[in-house]
């Protein structure tokens, strides 16, 4: 009897290396089909009809195993089988229904097309299959000819490549979340550049990757503001002055492209996103690459590339919010200075001499910028203080003094109000910073580490300032004078710890100095 597989003359198919030549990733990979069966002429002949056969222009690549213990090694050591042709009956007379349920069950596999094959459909009825087991196709070998073999096995491989796609676009999307939460987390521009192209690479699995951000916004009085940033994983750049364009000649023409037409742009080699933010302003965001991706990738970085957009922009209202307060401060502490007839460098110079202890010390860096941008704020008490008592050139009386003490407290009680925290950090250091560590500062005494960290911080770096300026009652000390009283204040005055870190780094204190001269 003739085998039904040669039933009908194939259509001949060109070779596999010949219809794919000049293809790139995904398209030379081969769906792989398991034959399960326990007659080798089965799987010899299921192997012959089906060697030429493309799908998508893919090939098929054979896995064989002639019992279900065989096949389940081929499901533990390969998870992407598209396709398996089961026999029903193998070493025993159910092996390949219990194959079907280990798959679907223990193994956990739902992706998996299962076709069940059998020569003797008595064995197990197919209602009964089909209503018992989760298999997709149940065959009687003698009506698989040539074409219903080849019929089979495009409706099944297509069907898994569109489950794998529902299920790698779900992953994908959960993928996005997790990255663009993470990008979430920057806490300036520099931060959310380098994590930005760190999600993008594990999104597109390649490392030699670009990324370039044109922003812009036609602000409330109609002047188009603009951000420019590149990062290639190794230099970062940001430009709002649009002076000297940091992208290069064809990335700048693909954004330009992106914002002119409202839409994305994409070729070999890169990406741009276009993302209208709000009616005033939008984005164009570009990645480079070197090897091609995907339809789905490509429309999940669209998707985490929008994301990416919506937070800078964010990142970006906040740095304004953050940089105004900063500016404020600065500007209330020279005008404070100013008043007393000091240089308003004072204040710019305390901040870095803060900054640099307090990196020192080893505080979180959130907490070192607090401290440095809050520093302004330390003598904001003395608005209150009598011109009289502030300009005097020689020394106060004791009457005058305790009005001058006052200027601490009088600091705290204008700013401990705010619920922010840089003017709460502000207070802490206006009420604490004339606090010595022996107990015999004011205004409350406190000693030791009863005296909050930024107190401690801005007490050394007020006194080291103010020692080596000019000021209306004296003459600026020689550097060693001031280390010599550093020495003898340790322990009095100051923290040892921090007092330690200021002798020991004396001379970048003063070249710090030097930024903001009087």
């Amino acid at each position: 009897m003739p085998n039904p597989l040669f039933a009908k003359k194939a259509t001949p198919y060109p070779a596999a290396s010949q219809a794919n030549e000049g293809k790139l990733g995904e398209e030379l990979t081969p769906w792989k089909v398991a034959l399960i069966d326990d007659e080798d002429d089965v799987i010899s002949v299921s192997e012959m009809v089906l060697k030429r056969v493309l799908v998508d222009s893919r090939p098929l690549l054979f896995l064989k195993a002639r019992s279900a213990e065989e096949a389940k090694q081929l499901f533990k050591d390969h998870s992407d089988i598209a396709l398996a042709l089961v026999d029903v009956v193998m070493e025993s007379d159910h092996a390949g229904l219990d194959l079907v349920k280990w798959i679907r069950e223990s193994h956990k596999n739902t992706s998996t097309r299962l076709v069940l094959r059998t020569g003797q459909p008595g064995e197990a009825p197919e209602e009964d299959v089909i209503r018992d087991y989760d298999i997709n196709d149940y065959k009687n070998k003698t009506e698989l000819n040539s074409t219903r073999l080849k019929t089979t096995i495009y409706a099944a491989i297509r069907a898994y490549r569109d489950i794998r796609e529902v299920e790698q676009g779900s992953k994908g999307l959960e993928d996005v979340v997790s990255a663009t939460t993470r990008v979430l987390q920057a806490s300036n521009s520099e931060a959310f550049c380098r994590q930005a192209l760190r999600e993008v690479k594990e999104l597109i699995g390649q490392q030699t990757v670009s990324f370039y951000l044109h922003y812009q916004l036609l602000n409330a009085l109609g002047n188009r503001e603009q951000i420019l940033l590149s990062f290639d994983g190794v230099q970062y750049q940001i430009d709002t002055e649009l002076k000297d364009d940091i992208f290069p000649a064809a990335i700048r023409k693909t954004a330009d492209q992106a914002l002119m037409q409202k839409q994305n742009i994409s070729d070999k080699g890169f990406f741009c996103n276009f993302t209208q933010l709000s009616d005033s302003s939008e984005s164009a965001t570009t990645i480079t690459f070197t090897a091609p991706i995907s339809r789905l990738t490509e429309r999940l970085l669209n998707v985490m590339l929008t994301k990416i957009s919506i937070i800078f922009e964010n990142l970006t209202r906040r740095e304004d919010i953050e940089r105004t307060q900063q500016e404020l401060m600065y500007v209330l502490g020279d005008a404070i200075e100013m008043r007393s007839k000091e240089t308003g460098a004072h204040v710019r110079r305390v901040s870095l001499i803060c900054e640099f202890l307090a990196q020192r010390l080893g505080l979180e860096e959130h907490i070192v910028q607090l401290i440095k941008h809050a520093t302004p704020m330390h003598d904001i008490g003395k608005i209150a203080i009598p011109e009289t008592i502030l300009h005097k050139p020689g020394k106060l009386d004791p009457d005058e003094w305790e009005i001058m003490k006052t200027h601490a407290q009088v600091g705290y009680d204008l700013l401990c109000h705010s619920k922010r925290a840089l003017p709460q950090v502000g207070a802490s250091i206006a009420l604490y910073h004339h606090e010595k560590w022996d107990g015999s500062g004011y205004p409350s005494g406190l000693k030791e580490e009863e005296i909050p960290i930024e107190g401690r911080l801005m007490a050394i770096a007020d006194v080291i300032d103010a020692l080596a300026a000019r000021r209306s009652y004296k003459e600026p000390w020689p550097a060693d004078r001031i280390l010599s009283l550093l020495k003898e204040e340790r322990g009095r005055h100051f923290d040892p710890e921090i007092c330690d870190l200021a002798i020991t780094h004396f001379d970048n204190i003063m070249a710090l100095r030097d930024i903001y001269p009087d």
